[in-house]
């Protein structure tokens, strides 16, 4: 890699090999005052139980339905669904100009707990590959219908990513098409297997182990990097070793190591600042019910917005919005500041 410039304080931009996007990178800027917008830090601590939350054991949602007093993860379709799985596939196409296609799909809510003040890095790690198993068997299921050709796996953590309920719980959509992001790392895959016989993120984690500056977990299974093209603060990017192309092809081991890699990331998160870190994070897995396709290399983003402490958040606005995403500390420097984290969580050391 050329030197011709210094990555920790001259303006440059990177290349996300995922997306073929740039992103600015300004670390100079980050000297500057903040004189914006801060947001409310969390509560320190939730009940365990909340007879008014609609996720808890035993209580009533609003559609009426009770949930069961489940005792580890717990399943079921979205009472507010964005996308409904009797909707008549059909397509608007008005001179090349107004074009839209009805979209079908099942939005499912997984609630990770019965504890309703517990998150991912307060849980055991027991618990965390139990919600691992059931994020695999809803895989299964969810692929076995043919007209469903994404399955997105996510959480939104803390109501600065828009989060409507604090109980710990994430989402899983499934969807009658592939989606934007999923369709342009598609074709960033696939060039590279095509020109290599290697998965892209088989040799990018090659590359990150060797270099070692933006590493942040490694485990026998999983790689944890700040990448190299991050565009949010504390971004992180988690790459299985294998190459397999769905959560479903996990192995016990494969499954148990990402239960631990998950609570040692978020357990770090929440180091930082000493608060319940604020995320959206997600699995990119390949398309189902269509051509396989082996360039297909499973992957978790982890999408943090917190900046400079607990109630700095980084906005997406005017340039990023208009241009392309930009970010003021370094990816290397995010990395050193996450790798610097203990690993006990900070409500506990």
């Amino acid at each position: 890699m050329s030197n011709s410039f210094d990555f920790a304080s001259n303006p440059h931009t990177r290349i996300n090999i995922l997306t073929g996007e740039k992103v600015l990178v300004s670390p100079h800027r980050n000297k500057r005052p903040w004189q914006g917008q801060t947001e409310e830090v969390s509560a320190a601590q939730r009940p365990t139980y909340d007879e008014q939350c609609y996720l808890c054991p035993g209580n009533v949602r609003a559609d009426g339905a009770t949930n069961p007093d489940y005792e580890a993860s717990f399943v079921f379709v979205n009472d507010f669904s964005a996308l409904l799985s009797d909707t008549e596939l059909t397509k608007v196409d008005d001179d090349n100009l107004l074009i839209a296609a009805t979209e079908k799909g099942i939005c499912k809510v997984i609630s990770f707990t019965p504890r309703h003040d517990l998150t991912l890095p307060e849980m055991s790690t027991e618990a965390i590959k139990a919600v691992v198993d059931l994020w695999q068997n809803e895989f299964m299921e969810l692929a076995e219908k043919e007209w469903i050709r994404y399955i997105q796996i996510f959480e939104n953590k803390g109501s600065i990513m828009g989060c409507s309920n604090p109980h710990p719980h994430g989402q899983i959509w499934a969807q009658s098409s592939i989606p934007v992001e999923i369709a342009k790392e598609t074709l960033q895959q696939e060039k590279y297997y095509q020109n290599t016989g290697e998965t892209l993120l088989s040799a990018y984690a090659r590359k990150e182990i060797t270099r070692e500056e933006r590493v942040v977990i490694e485990n026998d299974h999983f790689l944890v990097v700040v990448p190299f093209w991050a565009s949010w603060p504390y971004e992180m990017l988690v790459i299985s070793k294998r190459p397999v192309q769905h959560i479903t092809q996990f192995t016990e081991d494969e499954k148990t190591a990402l239960a631990i890699t998950l609570k040692e990331l978020t357990i770090r998160y929440d180091n930082i600042f000493k608060t319940s870190f604020p995320y959206s994070a997600g699995m990119h897995q390949a398309p189902v019910n269509t051509t396989p396709s082996p360039a297909w290399h499973w992957h978790m983003h982890f999408y943090p917005p917190l900046l400079r402490s607990a109630s700095v958040k980084k906005f997406m606005v005017g340039y990023e919005m208009l241009a392309n995403p930009q970010r003021d500390i370094t990816p290397e420097y995010a990395a050193e500041v996450l790798r610097s984290q203990s690993t006990i969580h900070y409500k506990h050391g």
